[in-house]
């Protein structure tokens, strides 16, 4: 028999279990309303919606060719584009597993029906690495035919600086930590090279990847929608109260948990107790 002694205890453990680790004592106060540090200041998206792209810009891709901006717009074709680096902790691997998997789910494959352009956000990754980055994910995707419709650029601090202005895209850099502050976010040009629309988050559902690639194709110029921003960030006590907000995804998956968890146990301690009554009515 279940009793309600048993369920707060299953739902008291599972929050122990759940709950992230309890950060170093410092006696700042933890109030999640607080101002980011300075590391994230900018730190956003600045859409720019019908906007066209610096296609002049010049990058090396993936194989060490130079490259230009522009010569991924054929007229034709919708371009996704990311702004991620390889030695990224967190965020960017989220982000681009999430695309990945809401492309899995589309008949569109890039290099056929539309193309994607992952510029590094890190100036000083190299193309081995990028090559690397690229083939990881390709072998996710499973589709090794988009190898040539899934370019991973790397260029000069002055054209990812220029790229991201360009997108809307702000970064910064935490010398300390070696890593970079930077929005979940991708755009989508048209063929032309214009900015039509921004896709925001760690998943891409495969309905909003189509209408997003089929408007842009159509060159429609989309409104801002579902603007929820994810920063990638190392959390850091002593540099201010800003953690990840996929570490917060993470809490908030293990808060909905213990609900479920006690939600369920309360129904089955219920049920219990009908039964018990239901057995002390029918022997009294």
């Amino acid at each position: 028999m279940v009793s309600l002694r048993y369920v707060l205890r299953a739902v008291l453990l599972t929050g122990l279990l759940l709950a992230p680790p309890a950060a170093a004592h410092t006696d700042a106060p933890r109030d999640p309303t607080e101002a980011a540090p300075k590391q994230v200041e900018g730190v956003d998206v600045t859409e720019h919606l019908g906007a066209s792209l610096p296609k002049g810009l010049s990058f090396t891709d993936e194989h060490g060719q130079k490259a230009t901006l522009g010569q991924y717009f054929d007229g034709k074709h919708p371009v996704i584009l990311t702004f991620n680096y390889s030695n990224c902790p967190m965020l960017c691997s989220l982000m681009l597993n999430g695309l990945v998997q809401g492309l899995k789910q589309l008949a569109y494959t890039p290099g056929k029906e539309f193309r994607i352009v992952t510029v590094s956000i890190d100036h000083h990754e190299t193309t081995e690495r990028a090559l690397s980055t690229q083939q990881r994910y390709l072998r996710e995707y499973g589709r090794p035919e988009a190898s040539d419709g899934w370019h991973f650029l790397t260029g000069s601090e002055a054209s990812v600086r220029e790229f991201a202005r360009a997108v809307g895209f702000g970064y910064a850099y935490n010398e300390a930590r070696k890593e970079y502050a930077h929005p979940s976010a991708m755009a989508v040009a048209s063929p032309d090279g214009r900015i039509v629309r921004y896709l925001y988050g760690i998943e891409y559902q495969p309905s909003k990847l189509k209408l997003a690639l089929l408007e842009a194709t159509e060159g429609k110029i989309g409104n801002p929608f579902d603007r929820l921003v994810l920063y990638c960030f190392h959390y850091d006590a002593t540099e201010g109260k800003y953690a990840p907000v996929a570490a917060n995804i993470m809490r908030a998956g293990g808060a909905l948990a213990v609900v479920v968890l006690a939600s369920f146990l309360t129904l089955l301690w219920r049920a219990d107790l009908k039964k018990r009554r239901r057995i002390a009515e029918s022997t009294s």
